[in-house]
């Protein structure tokens, strides 16, 4: 792709979100959430591969459908009640269509049917961009709408998509979509607390952003797709093999590493809300997710594949180092200790 383009390709993506999250007219969010999505399909669609051009071509369906959906539920509560700010949004059935829109563009259950195969379909940069930036304007949406936002229904869906993303990655064997599951499984925790404390969706969203960077610029590195690939790739960066293997757990959300943070602070703000029973539940399912991402840290770093089909080894070549592969790892691995101050912010 030519450099200019895509210069103005993620100057719009970064226009389009600062637009949607600085907004409070209606109107605005959704011109945001427009130049978003028609930033982000020459980026998903830049290999000229039949499968990239379907994943943009889903991508815009759907992206078109939520934008109208939520342009629909502002003016049905502009009707009702005269009023275009996003912070007056009152009326229920403007609610219940505005959760349905925001959960479209996120991708939680049901609505997630179209992430997996976008991101499978795109580059691991643009797949990364999908995973975190693209998430943003919409929660941003939720956080200044959360109010008005029914709980059980969130509930409901949380619980669903960590339960559907821990179960449908299990069987995955290409990295993106094993990623794609992961996020939706995230997304989950960041629903079931966001009427809650939304502070602490906001943080969940910041180190689970994190954390995917990482994990996706050394997959980018290593330029693994599939877990053979992966598997054969400690030959090549046995390091970054050995740090990809403590983000994933970081991902999965094990003690002691930064992932346990916001699981350990939802679980805890759920059970003074008295939501012990749907903290438990939550809990047991993203054991789910902990079984692939240690599929995944498994691959990276012990073994090579247990069948008799030759595996082309990876050239090792000297590589320059990548600092922002080291800073992300780094600070997906090591930051709980942090979590005193952190408390003290929320």
């Amino acid at each position: 792709m030519n450099p200019q383009a895509k210069l103005i390709f993620i100057t719009s993506l970064l226009l389009g979100s600062t637009i949607t999250i600085s907004s409070n007219h209606w109107a605005m969010a959704w011109a945001g959430l427009e130049i978003n999505t028609l930033a982000i399909l020459p980026l998903i669609s830049k290999s000229h591969h039949p499968r990239a051009i379907e994943a943009a071509t889903k991508y815009f369906l759907v992206q078109a459908t939520a934008s109208a959906l939520v342009l629909f539920s502002s003016m049905t509560n502009a009707w009702h009640t005269g009023q275009w700010d996003i912070a007056q949004l009152t009326h229920p059935t403007s609610c219940l269509i505005l959760t349905a829109a925001i959960s479209i563009k996120l991708g939680l259950v049901p609505f997630h049917f179209w992430f997996p195969e976008v991101l499978q379909g795109s580059p691991l940069i643009t797949g990364l961009l999908l995973s975190t930036v693209m998430k943003f304007p919409p929660i941003t949406l939720l956080l200044m709408t959360y109010q008005s936002l029914n709980p059980t229904l969130l509930t409901t869906m949380a619980i669903l998509s960590a339960a559907l993303g821990g179960w449908m990655g299990l069987n995955q064997t290409q990295v993106r979509k094993i990623m794609a599951f992961s996020s939706i499984s995230h997304l989950g925790w960041m629903a079931i607390i966001i009427t809650y404390n939304p502070k602490l969706t906001l943080l969940n969203f910041y180190l689970y952003a994190l954390m995917t960077t990482a994990v996706f610029l050394a997959l980018n590195s290593m330029k693994a797709l599939s877990l053979p690939t992966l598997m054969t790739a400690w030959t090549k960066a046995p390091s970054l093999s050995a740090v990809l293997l403590l983000t994933l757990l970081s991902l999965a959300g094990l003690p002691p590493l930064t992932g346990f943070l916001p699981k350990w602070l939802i679980i805890q703000e759920l059970t003074k809300q008295d939501m012990a029973p749907a903290a438990a539940i939550i809990s047991l399912l993203s054991l789910l997710g902990l079984f692939f991402y240690l599929r995944l840290a498994y691959c990276a770093t012990i073994t090579l594949p247990p069948h008799t089909t030759n595996h082309m080894k990876q050239w090792h070549n000297k590589k320059a180092t990548n600092t922002l592969i080291a800073i992300s790892t780094t600070l997906s691995i090591m930051l709980l200790p942090t979590s005193p101050m952190l408390l003290t912010i929320i």
